[in-house]
């Protein structure tokens, strides 16, 4: 199947230009998503934008943006006032600045997208851009018009295409000062070669298993077993309450060596 393009426009580098088509590169859509329901009719409950004054519904074709000036007052504005205010890079990736790869922190990437040609006759021109920041290990910084608001973003080269990254404005993002600096924690040097072995000991090769949803799972199953018109097994509401323990006082180093240990035994009884 034909993947579905978000966004198609043009990437261009001073007089370089080629078309290209732009999809996320994350989804959703394989999550579990529920209908709201009349629960005594099974009927689907449906939204419908209602004039607050004399409460009847509204066309389509009569709703409009509001900007509010005053209480009950506000400037009106068309789809077609909108449109009239669009902005160059509505359909275009102009990169007008570089940056080194390594020189922007991850808590200003938000959410990536794949960038590839949307035209044989652009394919030289998209490989020769993808190629010159790949060598030079940087990455290019421009700006999209994303649902009507224009996003600062970066693109990465990435294997034979381009990922672009939409960033957080700067007023955004915390300043982690303002978290951290108050663990002022010195670690005692006899723990760290015990937490070390800890983490070789569970140290394994990257796998999208890893985090994987059991909430996604259960309601799969839940959803099946209702398919087929099975009543739900009954569980436990609670659990069996749990001994406190004899004391707050917890030793690290014992805790390590425990966890250590349990974690050699469990790999020799696999």
């Amino acid at each position: 199947m034909a993947p579905k393009y978000y966004w198609k426009g043009y990437l261009k580098l001073s007089l370089v230009t080629c078309p290209v088509a732009m999809t996320p590169a994350t989804s959703e859509s394989e999550k579990v998503r529920f209908h709201t329901l009349n629960k005594e009719t099974g009927n689907r409950i449906v939204s419908r934008y209602i004039d607050s004054v004399t409460g009847k519904p509204v066309k389509d074709e009569n709703e409009a943006k509001g900007y509010a000036r005053g209480e009950n007052d506000y400037v009106i504005l068309t789809e077609d006032d909108l449109d009239a205010v669009a902005l160059d890079t509505v359909k275009t990736i102009d990169i007008d600045k570089f940056v080194p790869a390594d020189s922007i922190e991850w808590i200003y990437l938000e959410k990536p997208h794949y960038l590839m040609p949307d035209d044989a006759v652009g394919n030289e021109a998209f490989a020769v851009i993808r190629d010159a920041m790949k060598a030079d290990k940087v990455f290019g910084v421009s700006k999209l018009v994303i649902g009507r608001r224009e996003r600062a973003v970066v693109l990465e080269p990435r294997g034979e295409g381009i990922v672009l990254w939409t960033l957080r404005f700067g007023d955004e993002v915390r300043p982690e000062e303002n978290y951290f600096e108050q663990i002022d924690e010195h670690a005692d040097p006899d723990l760290i070669p015990l937490v070390q072995k800890l983490i070789k000991q569970k140290t394994a090769r990257w796998s999208p298993d890893m985090v994987s949803d059991p909430i996604q799972t259960s309601l799969l199953k839940l959803i099946d077993e209702k398919k087929k018109a099975l009543k739900p097994k009954k569980t436990a509401t609670g659990k069996a309450a749990e001994s406190a323990p004899k004391s707050n006082v917890v030793s690290i180093m014992d805790a390590l060596r425990k966890s250590v240990e349990a974690d050699l035994k469990g790999r020799k009884a696999g």
